[in-house]
């Protein structure tokens, strides 16, 4: 979605498919002078990197912004604080005000903005904006979340994660914005911290990021491309991180070439980096190279949001092998420490965190919004194992099966990213008796734009994985009612094509009540 520039005055609208009479708006701005002791000028955006919201709640939701002129040389700030005024109103023309405000964006923060509006009406849109500099922000729409103990009759939630920018481009949000979600759920690598891949469409800008200055660019570097600002303009997100924010297949505080206080250092530049860049609660803010990011959304009676970290807690991937750390491939029964039943992905005090959560969670849905495949899928015979997900951690995965039982958590979907492909899978405490019930459903989405290539085939020694492929690009998105959650598998036609089209592949139908999968 372009941002439109009208001469020299900058009056700007952010354009959305369908939501053009929402989001169009006439800012008139100043002209070509001084903007104030930043030292930026009027033909350099303080607003170049967008506007967001998050973290929506009957009452409250969170604005962000970061000022950065010159988005990928350090934003191009100077080392002042700058104060920013923000106006929340009921209508995308901003007469009927709801809220007005300052924050300020201090250097120190990379002159970020994490805005926490309180006393908002519940279940409704809002649309807001930022101006500093003496220059106004696009507009972003947003929307509060139902109040507690309401049953809303429908809730729409999109489903992505992994969008190596010099993979293609990200196209896919523009039919996602047109799908009008009431929530993005994104589930990491936001960014890719190095350059990999074939046949690339674009090109990372600076070298691998290792410390706050690199990951920075990086961010700017994403958060620059017009369709992933206009998704963000479009509808709150909630957000957790994977391994790419900070590096590939990192496990706690050991990378693949990096052990502790090395890597604890490039991993709290990285978490500090992230918060910066996305629509998050001063709660969140990283102390040092800790963050706690799960917690929990709820959207009335209809949904519970469990948003889970599965990288900074967990134990090491098991069998390492012993010139690096990372992940690998491990053949069933040649791992002893694989079936260690006291190895964690989640960490001890978050499956704690989460069973309680199941267990009081008055929810008709609940959704685990997780990092990567749940279902087991081991190829061979004897099968081999990828132990960077939950294949790597069966005891983890078991105790987890038996707490949705155990709790009698209402109608679990466990959604997931990570693995570049679209699987849709039925979760069961024991995979090897697939006459039993299964506990929870599961909606792996592909890559914005990622890489994949595998998962093209059946399996026929993993019968609960009803589809598994790898060859498309894309997103998922769910339609929640108080009787059924409806998925559909979208994929784009190239990532090499702005302008891109998209389809469906499978539609599939779960039911209140009932675990399994239904085709649509």
């Amino acid at each position: 979605m372009p941002l439109e520039e009208s001469g020299q005055d900058r009056a700007r609208t952010l354009i959305l498919p369908r939501r053009r009479s929402l989001l169009r708006a006439g800012l008139a701005l100043p002209g070509l002078a001084l903007l104030g002791c930043a030292g930026a000028r009027a033909a350099e955006d303080p607003f170049s990197l967008g506007v967001a919201s998050g973290e929506p709640g009957p009452d409250h939701v969170v604005l962000w912004t970061r000022l950065a002129p010159q988005p990928r040389n350090g934003g191009g700030m100077a080392p002042d604080p700058v104060p920013v005024d923000w106006v929340v109103a009921r209508d995308p023309a901003l007469r009927d005000v709801a809220q007005r405000g300052q924050a300020t964006a201090v250097p120190e923060d990379a002159h970020s903005v994490h805005a926490d509006i309180r006393g908002l009406e519940p279940d409704r849109p809002y649309w807001y904006r930022f101006t500093a500099l003496g220059v106004a922000s696009p507009v972003g729409r947003t929307r509060t979340a139902p109040r507690a103990g309401a049953m809303p009759a429908s809730l729409r939630f999109a489903v992505a994660s992994c969008q190596q920018y010099e993979h293609g481009y990200f196209g896919a949000y523009r039919h996602m914005v047109a799908e009008e979600p009431d929530v993005v759920v994104f589930l990491g690598d936001y960014i890719y911290e190095a350059s990999w891949g074939r046949n690339l469409v674009r090109h990372h800008d600076s070298p691998t990021a290792r410390d706050l200055e690199g990951y920075r660019d990086r961010y700017a570097l994403y958060k620059s491309d017009p369709d992933l600002q206009a998704a963000h303009a479009a509808a709150p997100w909630l957000v957790t991180w994977d391994d790419h924010e900070v590096s590939n297949d990192y496990a706690n505080d050991r990378g693949e070439r990096e052990r502790d206080e090395p890597f604890l250092a490039r991993r709290a530049a990285a978490y500090k980096a992230f918060w910066e860049h996305m629509p998050l609660p001063e709660s969140v803010r990283p102390r040092g190279a800790s963050a706690r990011i799960f917690r929990r959304a709820d959207f009335g009676d209809l949904a519970a949001f469990h948003i889970l970290d599965d990288r900074q807690y967990r134990d090491h991937q098991p069998c390492q092998r012993p010139d690096r750390g990372g992940a690998t491939r491990v053949r069933a029964g040649e791992c002893a420490e694989r079936d260690d039943p006291a190895r964690s992905l989640l960490g001890l005090e978050q499956e704690r965190w989460l069973r309680d959560g199941l267990a009081s969670s008055s929810a008709r849905w609940n959704i685990l919004a997780q990092q990567t495949r749940m279902a087991r899928l081991g190829g061979g015979d004897p099968p081999v194992y990828w132990t960077d997900g939950w294949d790597g951690y069966p005891a983890a995965r078991r105790r987890l099966m038996d707490a949705l039982t155990e709790t009698r958590a209402r109608n679990p979907i466990v959604i997931g990213g990570d693995i570049h492909a679209h699987l849709v899978a039925e979760l069961r405490p024991d995979f090897d008796r697939p006459e039993t019930p299964p506990v929870a459903v599961e909606f792996t989405g592909t890559s914005i734009t990622s890489q994949g290539g595998r998962y093209r085939e059946t399996y026929p020694n993993e019968p609960h994985i009803a589809y598994a492929n790898g060859d498309h690009r894309g997103y998922v998105t769910v339609a929640l009612t108080p009787g059924a959650a409806q998925a559909e598998l979208r994929a784009v036609a190239s990532v090499a094509d702005r302008n891109t089209g998209i389809s469906t592949l499978r539609r599939y139908r779960v039911e209140s009540g009932r675990s399994g999968l239904l085709p649509s």
